[in-house]
């Protein structure tokens, strides 16, 4: 699971998405679909960066609570990279600026250059899938 958080000069923003890509390595560039009727495209628009959050397995609060269900519980979500707002406890961040947008539907794909990436070497990623949340179990080889 992802959260995409980004900053305008009226506050910090975040958003649960699903889809999340790589699409280049050189240069490194990577997407996020938006829907076209979110309130999280004119924030990514106006601001012209985001990061990508991808969380850690104990990060089902956050999940839901950028997925529009707040939970009064979590605070002090927030740390600052390049001045963007970045989750604090996410298994990986990766700072971007906004290169293209590519409207496709119902969504636009927006693709942004990497400036950072981050990674937490000991945190599993929270999966999600058919409606339930998991994580990633290893296995002995």
């Amino acid at each position: 699971m992802t959260v995409v958080t980004t900053r305008t000069p009226e506050s910090d923003h975040g958003m649960t998405i699903s889809a999340f890509m790589s699409v280049s390595l050189d240069p490194p560039l990577v997407c996020i679909s938006v829907g076209t009727g979110s309130r999280m495209l004119p924030k990514l628009r106006a601001s012209g960066r985001y990061a990508v959050n991808i969380l850690a397995e104990d990060m089902r609060a956050h999940a839901l609570h950028f997925a529009g269900r707040p939970d009064a519980a979590l605070s002090d979500l927030f740390a600052r990279h390049e001045d963007l707002p970045v989750l604090r406890g996410a298994a990986a961040v990766i700072v971007t600026r906004v290169v293209q947008e590519v409207e496709v539907g119902d969504h636009v794909l927006v693709i942004g250059r990497v400036a950072h990436l981050e990674q937490s070497p000991t945190a599993r990623p929270l999966l999600h899938h058919a409606g339930r949340f998991g994580g990633v179990s290893a296995h002995a080889a």
